[in-house]
This record gives structure tokens, sequence and C-alpha cells, in this order.
């Protein structure tokens, strides 16, 4: 059985980061603002999606969506250490971001960056050296260990986008850490099949971006993503018990009405354990045999 607890964590992340989790049936995250979590399985230090410096408001300053904060980093980038995997999504600047990968990249070189295949060159260009690369195409995986496997599904970012190869640009991972399995489904939206796909893996926790999606914000070329509806029915339907929701609170035009999305939340979870991330908590996810 997994369950799953919060905690508010007193140390900085950067403190807490630099001890391996005590118990190895255990597996814990924390929330870097939008998409990006950190996640701690024994000694193992994954990045998904770090977006952790002002790379957007410099490149959208004095324009019609600024990009200005809304909530701080939870670590510096230069403070991010010992970092096995780093997990990207697809290639937007707020997950796969400019002026933290390549950092990142500097200062941990054992760290392996797996990426779409599709995103190859892209990434290349922000200056990770080709060689620690692990790119992927939905439907491929690789163990790091005999606990550890990584898996690509496809991702709808609005569409299911793929190139002339037929190499998917946006991906999610399915996570087996252990006994624990989580899914992370980058930028998605619902598409047909992805029920079915996620109900056959078992998946413990589901890490969903809700922030929704509407006319006015594609017209504008900012695509979307599931609403805190689709999410939490995606869940029901393929009999996932754990939910976090996030992909919000860090741009003011592209976020949610949170203490809204916890009414509505509170209404549509019933006996699931479907939460909003916070900033600055730890989420610990434990296995313990029911035999």
């Amino acid at each position: 059985m997994i369950t799953i607890t919060e905690h508010t964590d007193h140390e900085s992340l950067r403190e807490v980061l630099q001890h391996p989790l005590p118990e190895t049936h255990n597996v814990a995250l924390w929330w870097l603002g939008q998409a990006g979590f950190a996640v701690k399985y024994g000694k193992m230090l994954l990045l998904i999606d770090p977006y952790l410096s002002d790379f957007l408001a410099k490149k959208y300053k004095g324009q019609e969506f600024p990009h200005i904060r809304m909530m701080p980093t939870p670590i510096l980038t230069e403070e991010v250490r010992n970092v096995t995997l780093v997990l990207g999504t697809h290639r937007h600047s707020d997950h796969s971001d400019p002026e933290t990968l390549p950092i990142v990249s500097q200062n941990n070189p054992q760290c392996v960056f797996v990426v779409p295949r599709a995103e190859q060159e892209a990434v290349i260009q922000l200056g990770i050296p080709e060689h620690r690369l692990r790119l992927l195409n939905a439907g491929e995986s690789f163990s790091l260990a005999k606990d550890i496997m990584i898996e690509a599904i496809p991702a709808a970012h609005e569409e299911l986008k793929v190139n002339a190869k037929g190499e998917h640009h946006y991906l999610g991972y399915i996570l087996t850490l252990g006994e624990i399995t989580i899914y992370h489904s980058g930028d998605c939206c619902p598409y047909a099949g992805l029920e079915d796909e996620l109900k056959k893996r078992a998946i413990d926790l589901a890490l969903l971006p809700m922030n929704g999606r509407d006319d006015y914000r594609r017209s504008r070329n900012i695509l979307g993503n599931f609403t805190l509806t689709e999410a939490v029915d995606l869940c029901k339907q393929a009999n996932i018990p754990m939910m976090i929701g996030h992909h919000f609170g860090m741009f003011d035009f592209n976020t949610v009405r949170v203490e809204e999305a916890e009414r509505e939340l509170d209404r549509l979870r019933g006996d699931k354990h479907y939460f909003l991330v916070k900033p600055g908590w730890k989420y610990l996810l434990t296995f313990r045999n029911s035999v």
C-alpha cells in the first residue's frame, strides 16, 4: 500500500536535497514552481522541468505578458548539486530553462538529461553536451538501476505534435521508483487512449497541470493544459488514487484562483487523495507491505 503525507520543511530546499532519504521504500517530492519538481529516492535526486531563473521575464519585458514571477524560486540554480537525472518534457522555456539547464549541467557533471528525441538539437543549443543526453520517444523506456525505470508516453499540449519522423515533441514520463509509480504528464490535455494507457500501469501518484486553457490564451500562442475537473476525471477513470495539481502561481496571465480551485477540489475529490501543490512543502510517498 502507498500512502502520501504532507510536511512543512523548516530547512532550506538546498539543505534538504543534500541528504538521502533514510527509508529505501520512500519517495519524496518538492515543488519547484510551474511544472517543476525535485524527487528524492534514496540517494538519487531527479529534477523534472526545473524553471529556476527569470529568463522569461527578460525575454518578454515590456510586452503584453511580461512573465514576471509570482513566486520566488525555492532554490538557486547554483545550489543544485548531486543531481542524477533531469527530465525535460518539452522545449518551452518554463520547462527547458535556458538559464537553468546549462548551470545544472556544469555543476553536476555526472547528471544525465532525458529529453524528447524530437528536441535533441534544441537542447544541445542550450549547452548540454550531446553525450549526456538520453533521448526518448513515446513508447520508449530505460532502466537507471534495477529498481528505477523511466518510460515516455505522449503528451497533448493542446495537440499531439510529432515531427516527420514520428517523434513526439511533448512527452509525459512514468517513473517507477522501487514499489512506487509516478506519472508526470508534462504539459497536457485529455486525449484519446490516455486513460487506458495509465490504467494498465497502476499509477500511484499523478502530477498534473491544471491551469486550463481557453480561446483567449490560445489566440496569443499560450497553450493550455487540463482543467481541474479534467485532471480529477482522468485520475478517477485511470484508477489513480493520488494526484497533485500544479502549473499555477508563476505567471499572472496563466494561473488559477487558488481558493476557488481548492473549494472545487473539495467538491470533486470524494475519498481520493487529491491536492493542489503548495510551495515549501514535502510530499512523502511511503510503501508499506500489506502482507
